[in-house]
C-alpha cells in the first residue's frame, strides 16, 4: 500500500510501484478527467501537475509520485485557493473562448497552460508552442493561443 497526495487529500492505494500514475488516478481514485491517449507520454491528454510541474502521467510509475503534491483537472481550482465549485481562470478562458471541440485532450492542455503561466505569466508564442505540446486531433491550437492571450492581456 502506498500513500498519494492528490488534490490536497491523502489516498491509500494498492497499486504496484511500476503502475502508471494515470491508471491509479482513473481506476483506483475515480478521477477520470485525466485521459489516456497514447501511453508513451507523447500526446499530453494525461497531463497532471506534480509539485506544480506539468507531467504526463501515463508514463510515470506511481512510485515516482509518492511524496509529491499531485493535482488533476478535478482539483485545479481548489489547488489554486479558489472556492469549491469555482473554475480556475484558465478553465474560464477555455469556456469563454469556446476552445474545446470534442474536448478529449483539453484537460491536459489546460493543465499544461496553468503550469506555463505559473512559470511565464506573459509567454511568447515560442514559449506557448514549447509548453503546450499536446496533440489535439480537432486542431484547436489557434483557440488555445487566443485563450492564453486573453489571460495575459496580449490578445
Amino acid at each position: 500500500m502506498t500513500n498519494l497526495k492528490v488534490n490536497g487529500q491523502v489516498h491509500r492505494v494498492g497499486a504496484d510501484a511500476d503502475m502508471p500514475l494515470l491508471w491509479v488516478l482513473r481506476e483506483e481514485l475515480g478521477l477520470t478527467g485525466t485521459k489516456f491517449g497514447c501511453g508513451v507520454a507523447a500526446c499530453g491528454a494525461c497531463t497532471v501537475h506534480i509539485n506544480d510541474e506539468a507531467v504526463r502521467s501515463c508514463a510515470l510509475p506511481v512510485a515516482r509520485a509518492v511524496g509529491s503534491d499531485i493535482v488533476t483537472i478535478e482539483g485545479l481550482a481548489e489547488s489554486s485557493g479558489l472556492p469549491t465549485g469555482t473554475l480556475h481562470a484558465v478553465q474560464q478562458a477555455w469556456v469563454r473562448m469556446q476552445v474545446p471541440q470534442c474536448g478529449y485532450c483539453q484537460s491536459g492542455m489546460i493543465m499544461a497552460t496553468v503550469a506555463l503561466l505559473k512559470k511565464s505569466p506573459k509567454p511568447s508564442d515560442a514559449e506557448i508552442d514549447d509548453a503546450i505540446g499536446n496533440i489535439c486531433r480537432c486542431g484547436t491550437y489557434p483557440r488555445v493561443r487566443r485563450a492564453i492571450r486573453t489571460l495575459t492581456q496580449q490578445a
